[in-house]
């Protein structure tokens, strides 16, 4: 077994050359090479382990680390690989398409930017995803509104304002499970929390889009894109009301408090048995589109890239990304590379408000540096998970905080993976789009303004610090018998 000299906490300079090691790493294979952030994130690990190990740590503590960080991850996998389930019944059932087909029927060219936030929410509630919305009904809407006179930057701030939105607040979004389990949280505690400040940041939007569309008489266009998209909806699919009915079973979950695996299974479950009843769609079909997800081939693009996606095997890079992620961050936190690095920070932020500042620069930072929204997520969650109980505060404003800066900013930063793939799908430069992304920018000044005036920033009550205390006296009690 490695050995090294005495045990010590690291200096503060080996705990930067750990993270720092990580985000060059990150950074130049994605802004250089283009690639993939895992094996620079292993590399990151290396270096950390290398480090905890010139600290005085043995290896079997190094390793303990690593797979006590991938264990902190496993309800938030769990979760991820049912929802991309999820996805694909929905689907294959008529969930999803039933959601746009209604959702673009709210379209309106005098209402245009309004309506353009809504129908990429609705969009992003029913999948989960910011990504797919704007690469899917977020071109068409592109394309509409260039017709009716606006501004693209304008439309494509729209588009983004709607599908982050949905993109933070659905119970289906990976960054929405990542975010409570990375703070101590869970799930649906964590976006009944979030309502409070995306709830101002999204009607602030609204009022914005609705003020700047009135400078615009909205004309006539051409709307055959999104009445060929409804058409092609309406002669694949049953388009029924009561396909509704499973994302209102998975809301009704959430507020009667029932755990996230049941609530989002039931969810699956309802929609494959209105597939079978009103679809035709067999057990093989579900199988098939549980796992793989559902492949559209109705010939019209814009309808196939939309609904071609989803499954468990869809969900596999983000939960690969997560394992890698957590290994690092497991090894930071074990050795107290972490604790060293907060403890610095933490001289500095003395209050609430100040703690949830450094959380949101956090964030926007880790985005900024890292060029990952994932990584951002997994950063800012754990490097403040224990500072927010040790101040009395709820873990849920953490991951609130969390949300409201690591999740929305990545598509503001050029050379983030997030502003690349939005800018390149949309046709709009990243910068050009930035001032028009309302809700984007909107959410972590919401935050910041939350945090210091002390609004919705909850204590730690009893029941969450005694589930806390009993999880860390488990903790010390297994590194003991490690």
């Amino acid at each position: 077994m490695l050995k090294a000299q005495e045990q010590r906490d690291p200096y503060i300079w080996e705990a930067l050359i750990s993270l720092v090691s990580l985000v060059a790493g990150i950074s130049v294979s994605i802004v250089v090479y283009g690639a993939d952030p895992h094996i620079p994130m292993l590399l990151g690990v290396f270096v950390a382990a290398v480090i905890a190990w010139r600290a005085g740590f043995e290896w079997q503590v190094i390793q303990d680390g690593m797979l006590k960080g991938i264990t902190n991850s496993l309800l938030a996998i769990v979760i991820l690989c049912i929802i991309g389930i999820l996805i694909g019944v929905w689907i294959l059932s008529g969930v999803v398409p039933t959601m746009l087909y209604y959702g673009l029927k709210i379209l309106h060219p005098k209402i245009f930017l309004p309506a353009t936030v809504l129908i990429c929410s609705v969009c992003s509630l029913a999948t989960g995803t910011s990504w797919g919305t704007t690469g899917t009904i977020g071109v068409a809407l592109i394309g509409i509104g260039s017709g009716l006179g606006f501004p693209l930057p304008l439309v494509a701030g729209a588009v983004l304002s709607g599908a982050y939105f949905g993109d933070k607040m659905s119970p289906l979004s990976d960054t929405t499970n990542l975010a409570p389990a990375m703070a101590g949280t869970d799930l649906y505690t964590h976006i009944k929390h979030m309502v409070y400040t995306t709830g101002v940041s999204y009607g602030l939007t609204l009022i914005i889009e609705i003020i700047i569309g009135l400078f615009y008489s909205g004309g006539s266009a051409d709307i055959e894109t999104v009445n060929q998209i409804m058409i092609t909806l309406n002669n694949e699919f049953n388009i029924n009301i009561v396909f509704l009915l499973p994302p209102v079973l998975v809301m009704v979950c959430a507020f009667k408090k029932i755990p996230a695996i049941p609530g989002i299974t039931m969810g699956v479950l309802s929609a494959a048995v209105l597939g079978f009843l009103f679809q035709g769609n067999g057990f093989g079909d579900f199988l098939s589109a549980g796992y793989g997800g559902y492949t559209s081939s109705t010939g019209v693009e814009a309808v196939d890239s939309l609904l071609t996606k989803g499954g468990f095997s869809s969900m596999l890079y983000a939960i690969s990304i997560v394992i890698c992620a957590m290994m690092f961050g497991g090894i930071m936190e074990h050795t107290n590379q972490l604790k060293v690095i907060v403890n610095k920070i933490l001289q500095k932020a003395q209050s609430s408000g100040a703690l949830i500042t450094a959380t949101v620069l956090t964030g926007l930072g880790a985005n900024i540096v890292l060029c990952d929204q994932y990584m951002a997520v997994v950063m800012a969650g754990r490097m403040y998970a224990q500072a927010y109980p040790d101040r009395g505060l709820h873990p849920k404003n953490l991951s609130r905080a969390v949300e409201d800066s690591a999740t929305v900013t990545g598509c503001l930063v050029p050379w983030n993976s997030g502003g690349a793939y939005q800018s390149a799908t949309l046709g709009v430069a990243t910068i050009a789009y930035l001032p028009f992304a309302f809700f984007n920018w909107l959410s972590p000044l919401v935050t910041l303004i939350y945090g210091w005036l002390g609004i919705t920033i909850h204590p730690l009550d009893e029941e969450t610090k005694k589930r806390l205390e009993m999880a860390k006296e488990k903790e010390e009690a297994a590194s003991g018998g490690a």
